[in-house]
């Protein structure tokens, strides 16, 4: 168990021991499980399916890129006996360089899509903290915990709240106009 792990764990410690013990009052632990969350949210498939769809149309570039390279490589394989050793180098020097290129294009795809679906899913995850914390203070939850960051391996149906929490996000974003394909 990492760092990172322990430390959610401790603080829950902390607080359940520090409010049970001052107060003397019922302590009420939720846990919810954000990504399930997201993923079963209407806005959540939408993010998804953008997504899907821009890392398929930039595996079809790299795809396109890349039968070019083992093309490039394959003609001078066959030419590498004809070849002048001052052409044969240019070629070779020429492939190196479209295969750097292509190895920054991989990278940069990967950053954009990370930065993409950060952005898709940063409007979700705010919406889900504001109801979150709207079921925290109406049902009286001491502490609500996310189930994947805080280590948590095991917990009783009745404490987890994702599904009331995808539940009232549906609701609130049929409200509000969200959840609609753009």
């Amino acid at each position: 168990m990492g760092f990172s792990r322990i430390v959610p764990l401790a603080l829950a410690a902390f607080v359940f021991a520090n409010t049970a013990s001052t107060v003397g009052a019922q302590v009420k632990i939720g846990v919810v499980d954000l990504q399930r969350a997201i993923n079963e949210t209407e806005d959540g498939r939408q993010a998804k399916r953008r997504l899907t769809k821009l890392f398929e149309q930039r595996q079809q570039k790299l795809d396109a890129a890349q039968g070019s390279l083992k093309s490039q490589k394959e003609s001078i394989e066959r030419q590498q006996d004809v070849l002048s050793e001052e052409a044969l180098k240019k070629k070779v020097e020429k492939y190196q360089e479209d295969l750097m290129a292509l190895q920054t294009e991989y990278v940069d795809y990967q950053r954009e899509l990370s930065t993409k679906e950060a952005e898709l899913t940063k409007k979700i995850l705010d919406r889900m903290q504001a109801i979150l914390r709207r079921i925290g203070q109406t049902d009286g939850y001491t502490l609500i915990v996310e189930a994947n960051e805080g280590g948590i391996v095991w917990v009783p149906s009745n404490l987890d709240l994702t599904d009331v929490l995808i539940q009232r996000y549906n609701a609130q974003a049929k409200k509000s106009g969200g959840g609609k394909k753009k």
